[in-house]
């Protein structure tokens, strides 16, 4: 199992391959829908102007972005009464619904990877190539056994979406991961969609 800390460099990044497992620690930022939606409005496309504040959020998430991972993850965050935050369960969300950003967004912050569960698509794909970056799958279902290896809650962007929604800077020590997509153009998840829409049409195909 390859150690990796964050943020990552782009030799480390091309030297990962489909079906590593990775334990990874260092800095990481959650964010989710609504976070990626607005960071693609805002400051990529730019077809929404920047509310107050928006703009310091976006140079501090431009210095912790840059080499660094994004988690596909909504919280459960005790702490919220007190600011002393500590994430309770901190599983991976389904990633497919930040496929319309997330290439334009690792391009734009040179992140090196993406963390969830079930993979993206061609367009993420392709920007893990461009970029370069990697797609890791955290463990479904091991939310609370993945809290423990977030040692800090580092601070918070975007509280206004809500805690699941909202943008956790965290420090993390052996994330456990697995590499099913790499910067050199390898997809677990297109496999097993390959083989699993073959085995289908076999199924149909046979008389009954």
């Amino acid at each position: 199992m390859r150690e990796i800390q964050l943020p990552a460099s782009d030799e480390v990044i091309r030297e990962l391959h489909v079906g590593e497992p990775v334990l990874l620690s260092g800095i990481m930022v959650t964010g989710r829908d609504a976070a990626h939606k607005w960071m693609m409005e805002t400051f990529i496309k730019k077809s929404k102007p920047p509310k107050e504040g928006d703009m310091q959020v976006y140079e501090e998430l431009k210095k912790l972005l840059n080499g660094a991972v994004i988690y596909h993850c909504g919280p459960v965050v005790s702490g919220l009464d007190t600011q002393e935050y500590k994430f309770v369960a901190a599983g991976p969300t389904t990633s497919i619904r930040e496929e319309p950003y997330q290439a334009d967004v690792m391009k734009h912050f040179n992140l090196k990877g993406v963390i969830g569960k079930g993979g993206m698509g061609a367009k993420t794909l392709q920007g893990c190539q461009d970029t370069p970056g990697v797609y890791f799958h955290a463990i479904g279902g091991a939310a609370s056994f993945i809290a423990q290896s977030v040692k800090r809650v580092l601070g918070v962007y975007k509280l206004e979406f809500g805690v699941p929604e909202a943008m956790w800077v965290i420090e993390v020590e052996n994330f456990p991961a697995v590499a099913t997509m790499d910067s050199h153009g390898e997809s677990q998840h297109a496999v097993i969609d390959s083989g699993s829409k073959k085995a289908l049409e076999d199924l149909l195909a046979q008389p009954y």
